[in-house]
């Protein structure tokens, strides 16, 4: 017999002890490739370089916290101080350009670098 409890159960993830940081790195992920989309279409495109390596940095980076702490890796609190880090420089990268999106995106990855460095310190 199929038991729709046992299936809500373990598709809702809000059980998890690290539900909120989980939550918050996807985020950052999501806004850094939507960010990345954009700047691609943009006409500037290829004076952003830069900002686009780092982008995809902070996107590949967060994919692996957020999955670290998930499954309660032994790693997880060395890879969270590492996104701290790699979404601080991107943060601060992406509040150098004035579009509307780079704007939102460094708040995003800068958030994301404190609860990042807050779960290392006191995990």
């Amino acid at each position: 017999m199929f038991n729709q409890n046992h299936l809500s159960y373990q598709t809702d993830q809000s059980h998890l002890p690290y539900h909120k940081i989980i939550k918050t790195i996807q985020h950052c992920e999501a806004v850094c490739e939507s960010t990345i989309y954009t700047i691609l279409q943009m006409d500037s495109s290829s004076h952003r370089n830069e900002q686009l390596r780092l982008l995809r940095d902070c996107a590949d980076i967060c994919t692996l916290t957020a999955k670290s702490i998930a499954r309660n890796s032994y790693f997880a609190k060395s890879i969270a101080s590492l996104c701290a880090q790699i979404c601080e420089v991107c943060g601060n990268h992406c509040l150098q350009h004035p579009d509307q999106q780079s704007q939102y995106c460094g708040k995003t990855c800068l958030h994301c670098a404190q609860e990042c460095r807050n779960f290392a310190i006191n995990m």
